[in-house]
């Protein structure tokens, strides 16, 4: 598979309502500790990674923390939070 971005990445489709949530509240939780989240559209991406498509296609949205899938669906708010601070990323006050 396509090496991901490290950090937070979240993996949508166009036109998924499910995924415009999740980035929403994606974004705020990671704002918290000063991370930018990197949105990757897998049916843009399937021309240079297909496997993005092949393997997360069906679950989008899907969050991925340092290249590996951390929630799938929605966003895991207090585990998300909880791995951002034990990877060291202070939160903001």
């Amino acid at each position: 598979m396509e090496t991901t971005p490290s950090g937070v990445a979240l993996l949508t489709r166009a036109g998924c309502h499910s995924c415009t949530h999740a980035s929403a509240v994606l974004h705020e939780v990671c704002a918290e500790f000063g991370v930018e989240v990197t949105v990757i559209d897998v049916d843009e991406a399937a021309a240079e990674s297909p496997d993005l498509r092949a393997e997360y296609g069906d679950r989008v949205p899907v969050v991925l923390l340092d290249g590996v899938e951390h929630s799938y669906w929605e966003v895991d708010v207090p585990r998300l939070r909880a791995d951002l601070s034990r990877a060291g990323h202070p939160k903001n006050v």
